[in-house]
């Protein structure tokens, strides 16, 4: 192959199931992804108010077995992996030695010796190349799963009556962030109650060879409920309001934890050194004393919408940057995050606008995040 020709689009085990559909396919990350079956709005507003069915198969699946299986996650990433139960999922990162953040992951623990790290779809090599390097030393084995899974996700209020239809698993005891494995239409899945909308949902990973059986079953236990396929686009959104970072954009090598506001998940106190720790430690320190930028949220008062890149402004100087923008369907107005300077980022801060094409937009400044489902 020329290096001028593209790399070869990889496609779900649903690509031909998405096209009967009418979706909109679009290339994320290497994949042939739908990105909305009719309107994004509708898709949206299905999910926050009834449910949404997405294929989310392009996630990179990374399994870690062996007795050192739990050392070798705590000394790669920078959360506490060793004490997650057995049957429950942690979110967590993988940072460089530098303290920059490489990708945002969720850990399952499946059994005593044996993890899933999931990781994002446009960072699975780099995750996977890191957590094989760094396992030196560690008996434990890091196995490339990223074949071995089909992922779909069920997602909004009206979910877990959906699932429960065609599952014997204990759905009301599962917590959110936990897992069990069961069977869903007949099909073995390892049910997730996880997801990426700001509503009550569950991913399920199940074999390739399954997907389209599982999809067929959601959507005919779906139909009466509303239920409807959903693409990246909604789910951008559905994130967005929900405050959740996207990698890329909330979070990239140039930012630590520390700096994007989620210094949490990094546990100093466990157990062994992990890569990052030295960095990580002042990375804190300047986060207490004087944070550079912080992350806020911004609801525009006009129409225009901002997007990634954006300059943020106030008093005629640059004080920020937008790193998400989109139409809220929730709010009914433009919503952004953006990292701003701490002297901007309390809410209510009055003065501060958006840059969209030399014109200064006015915006609110809100904590994030914009929605917050009621339990």
């Amino acid at each position: 192959m020329s290096s001028t020709e593209p790399a070869e689009q990889r496609r779900t085990a649903l690509d031909a199931l998405h096209r009967s559909l009418g979706a909109t396919m679009t290339d994320f990350a290497g994949w042939d992804m739908p990105l909305r079956y009719g309107s994004e709005r509708d898709e949206h507003n299905a999910v926050r108010t009834k449910a949404g069915l997405f294929d989310l198969s392009h996630m990179g699946e990374i399994t870690v077995t062996g007795p050192d299986a739990a050392a070798l996650l705590n000394h790669a990433l920078v959360g506490d992996i060793a004490s997650v139960g057995v049957g429950r999922a942690r979110y967590t990162m993988i940072c460089r030695a530098d303290g920059g953040i490489l990708d945002d992951l969720i850990v399952y623990r499946l059994a005593e010796t044996e993890y899933m790290v999931v990781a994002n779809a446009s960072n699975a090599q780099v995750v996977l190349d890191a957590l094989t390097g760094r396992a030196a030393g560690f008996d434990a084995e890091v196995r490339d799963d990223r074949d071995a899974y089909a992922l779909l996700a069920i997602q909004g209020p009206a979910s877990p009556g959906i699932l429960a239809s065609l599952t014997d698993a204990d759905l009301d005891g599962l917590k959110y962030y936990a897992g069990l494995p069961g069977t869903v239409a007949g099909v073995s899945a390892l049910i997730a109650r996880t997801g990426y909308t700001g509503e009550d949902g569950f991913e399920l990973f199940v074999a390739p060879a399954d997907a389209e059986k599982l999809w067929q079953a959601l959507t005919d236990a779906g139909h009466e409920a509303g239920l409807v396929p959903c693409g990246l686009s909604c789910r951008d959104t559905l994130r967005l309001e929900a405050g959740m970072p996207l990698y890329g954009h909330e979070l990239t090598t140039e930012l630590t934890p520390f700096d994007a506001g989620l210094g949490r998940v990094v546990k100093f106190a466990k157990e062994g050194d992990f890569v990052g720790r030295e960095a990580l430690t002042e990375a804190a320190a300047r986060a207490e004393q004087n944070p550079p930028r912080v992350l806020v949220g911004l609801i525009a008062e006009g129409r225009r919408v901002p997007r990634a890149g954006y300059p943020v402004v106030a008093g005629g100087a640059v004080i920020g940057e937008v790193t998400s923008g989109a139409p809220s369907p929730t709010l009914g107005k433009p919503i952004a995050m953006a990292y701003v300077d701490a002297a901007h980022a309390a809410p209510g801060t009055a003065g501060v606008g958006v840059d969209i094409r030399g014109s200064h937009e006015p915006y609110e400044v809100v904590a994030l995040p914009f929605y917050k489902r009621q339990k």
